[in-house]
């Protein structure tokens, strides 16, 4: 049974938050307190999470598996399934660079160059939460806090405030969007903000013909009888800090608000491995080999191939592993703006994006 129904997200803010701000400030403006002293089991704690982290840390497909596990063994951290289908979608974005359209409007260095940002994001993103999921799971098993480690892992204050008061709340509402908030600083401060990602990547022509072009589209699927059915929401702005939280929280009301739906995305990914490939959501019209003969012609309607072979999606074995070399940084938490984001809203959203999507499909097939 999924522990959902009494912890989904309410506009109304919770009765301690006042109390919460008030900590959170005090936080900001002492984030390089020193840390505290480690026993040997701390620090022996510590080593095994940083083993297991970078072992499922490989690529995209063990980190889209290591969130799904996770949140089937703590279904309550609704941010690690929110994690999963959005890092699905991560893999889909780099598999799609060498797929059957952008080759067709990217250089191969710039293919490389978007991968690289998209490779980068989603190893930066686990490596700073899976070791606070991994804390979370030895803070149950041992049942006690041990949320005073986080500063050793490199976790910005803002969450070992937060990881506190979800423990005495068990409010999943506040731990997820603490954690988009917390995500997207990260990568902030570390990629959005940073000079060379923004000439190689952020401020070039092809990243903003994906606005134009529809093609920065997160998808859910979802089981829908016999057939899957697609909902989201589609990125704008993505350089703005703002903007990407406010999407995060929208998501994150698209897969928690009703049961029903939470239950057939969960349902469709726990059936469908999790290959970088289209195909794992619509196989009828995506295959991870090439079809057809060289400059065959298809004709697309409605998402369903009329005429040809169906579109090529490889999958993520089509780039090579990445080694990532981790930099210290410092704590994202400088600013106490980022606190008003924590203000539970709500989206009204459907979050219909299929016509979307497959019009999209449509366009890029018919470009010159």
């Amino acid at each position: 049974m999924l522990p959902i129904l009494n912890n989904l997200p309410k506009k109304k803010t919770p009765s301690y938050w006042k109390s919460l701000k008030k900590e959170l400030i005090k936080a900001c403006k002492h984030t390089h307190l020193t840390k505290p002293h480690l026993s040997k089991e701390d620090n022996q704690l510590l080593e095994a999470i940083r083993l297991e982290t970078s072992l499922h840390n490989r690529d995209n497909c063990t980190r889209t598996k290591a969130y799904l596990d996770f949140f089937m063994d703590y279904k309550e951290i609704h941010w690690s399934l929110l994690a999963h289908m959005v890092s699905r979608n991560a893999g889909w974005s780099m598999t799609d660079l060498k797929g059957e359209y952008l080759p067709t409007i990217l250089s191969s260095s710039k293919q490389k160059d978007f991968f690289l940002f998209l490779e980068k994001g989603n190893w930066l993103i686990f490596q700073d939460v899976y070791p606070q999921l991994l804390l979370y799971k030895h803070s149950k098993i041992q049942s006690s806090y041990l949320f005073h480690l986080l500063p050793h892992l490199q976790v910005s204050k803002f969450m070992e405030v937060i990881w506190n008061w979800y423990w005495k709340t068990q409010d999943a509402s506040l731990l997820t969007s603490a954690l988009i908030i917390n995500e997207q600083n990260y990568i902030d401060t570390r990629m959005i903000q940073n000079q060379y990602y923004k000439e190689s990547v952020l401020n070039t022509l092809p990243f903003h013909l994906q606005n134009v072009l529809t093609t920065n589209t997160i998808l859910f699927p979802m089981n829908d009888g016999e057939n899957v059915r697609l909902i989201g929401a589609t990125v704008q702005h993505f350089s703005q800090l703002s903007e990407r939280i406010k999407l995060g929280k929208h998501l994150y009301q698209l897969l928690f608000s009703k049961d029903t739906t939470l239950k057939s995305i969960l349902d469709w990914s726990l059936q469908h491995r999790h290959t970088g490939s289209r195909k794992d959501y619509w196989a009828h019209l995506f295959h991870s080999i090439k079809e057809g003969i060289p400059g065959e012609k298809r004709v697309l309607n409605n998402c369903k191939v009329r005429s040809g072979p169906r579109i090529y999606s490889p999958e993520l074995s089509i780039w090579k592993t990445i080694s990532h070399q981790t930099q210290d940084h410092p704590d994202w938490f400088s600013s106490e703006d980022c606190i008003k984001y924590l203000i539970p809203s709500q989206n009204d959203s459907s979050g219909d994006v299929q016509r979307i999507h497959c019009r999209t499909l449509e366009v890029l097939e018919n470009l010159p």
